[in-house]
């Protein structure tokens, strides 16, 4: 199965200088931006409130008689209704979608559904700055991963698209990885992936920031490195010091990290005869692939070995999804079957790449997110990651063939 051939050939809008009067004007055209990002924030706020019976932790795609009824304000009708006043916002302040949207013959008026708002390919965001911000308005970038010599993805940021990728990111995280119905308290991080000094624009590392700042225990630590060359390794030590002292201290610690760097961890621990009973509480996060970096092993395997080598028990080992050009994520708790989910304010679709429509139940395509959280770049993203529509969810495959490796364990070596 091929990805979605898509080619872009309109010319970039040429860059302005940079005059104080035409920054303030450019804020000003973003008030219909800004006010919709402010009210999104409280949705998400009042939708994920602990304790309310309209805040399950998982929601399922398709609705059944069966399923807890969406969070309040984020229903079906509602998210349809922020959907297309969102594409018609990003119509407007987004030049290069809009020649997008132009070329696929939209004009201008919304699509009747929000699932007929036109996606965006991820790799167009390789060739096209796919931003509502003017270039004096951005100040944080994230690229995705690749290998050597692949030009990559960028997602522009400024501090209000921040703030509410964080309004995104802490309750959906909270609620998949934390215990759910519990206050939540500080906790030991171990995280597996380099700090912000070393990897600056990665949004994987800003995510494990974020949440050290809100849920971290004073000594949580990034326990990876990153190398000259931007790959990144493990400090093997530290981490198995780590590990040791929660073991001593009968402390609970949730460790973070790319699939590719807890296997290194895992194999490390075996080669050394290492097995640790992690105290009671101890969960663990993990997310991305291989891509040839080292030997692949199935989401199965990678859940035993972490419950065999560090005694976190599979209910309490969750995989997560996420993408740099995204600003919410999808998590899977201990399958089978290993069924993802978006929050509420995202909806994704599995989308056959000879007709364009989505699949059936049961079926593989390709997946595409509509995320309203991205309210500053583009809310419809159309991935080339495989995944099968379960009436519950979704199953991610990996990539499509043909398609450029990426993805969080790229940059490990």
């Amino acid at each position: 199965m091929r990805a979605l051939d898509f080619v872009l050939t309109f010319p970039l809008p040429a860059v302005a200088a940079n005059q104080p009067d035409k920054k303030q004007n450019r804020m000003k055209s973003l008030g219909g931006l800004l006010h919709f990002a402010a009210r999104l924030r409280r949705l998400i706020r009042a939708s994920m409130r602990p304790g309310s019976s309209a805040a399950p932790t998982r929601l399922r795609l398709q609705p059944q008689a069966e399923s807890p009824p969406p969070p309040a304000g984020l229903g079906d009708a509602a998210f349809n209704s922020l959907a297309l006043e969102l594409f018609g916002l990003q119509f407007r302040h987004n030049p290069p979608y809009r020649r997008l949207c132009q070329a696929r013959g939209l004009e201008p008026g919304p699509p009747a559904d929000w699932s007929a708002i036109p996606a965006v390919p991820a790799a167009a965001f390789k060739e096209l700055e796919l931003s509502c911000l003017s270039p004096e308005q951005r100040t944080a970038v994230f690229y995705s991963s690749g290998t050597t010599g692949q030009r990559r993805s960028r997602h522009f940021h400024n501090a209000r698209s921040l703030a509410l990728y964080r309004a995104s990111l802490m309750p959906w995280f909270e609620a998949n990885v934390m215990d759910c119905g519990r206050g939540i308290e500080s906790c030991q991080l171990a995280i597996l992936t380099p700090g912000p000094a070393e990897a600056p624009h990665s949004s994987l590392v800003w995510m494990f920031e974020m949440v050290r700042r809100r849920l971290g225990a004073p000594s949580s630590a990034f326990l990876g490195r990153a190398a000259q060359d931007g790959a990144w390794g493990l400090d093997l030590e530290a981490a198995t010091t780590a590990l040791q002292s929660s073991v001593r201290a009968a402390k609970p610690l949730l460790l973070l990290g790319t699939a590719f760097l807890f296997l290194r961890l895992l194999d490390h621990l075996g080669e050394h005869g290492l097995r640790l009973e992690l105290p009671a509480g101890s969960r663990a996060m993990e997310t991305g692939g291989y891509k040839g970096r080292s030997r692949a092993v199935p989401p199965e395997e990678l859940r035993a070995l972490i419950t065999r080598r560090l005694g976190i028990p599979p209910a309490r080992i969750i995989r997560e999804y996420g993408m740099s050009e995204l600003s919410s994520q999808a998590y899977a708790p201990s399958g089978p079957p290993s069924a993802f989910h978006f929050p509420a304010w995202a909806r994704a679709q599995v989308i056959s790449p000879e007709t364009g429509l989505e699949v059936a139940p049961g079926e593989t395509g390709l997946l595409r997110v509509f995320d309203l959280a991205n309210v500053f770049s583009v809310l419809a993203i159309q991935t080339e990651d495989l995944a099968v529509r379960l009436a519950d969810g979704l199953e991610l495959l990996g990539r499509a063939a043909l398609a450029e490796p990426r993805g969080c364990s790229l940059m490990s070596y």
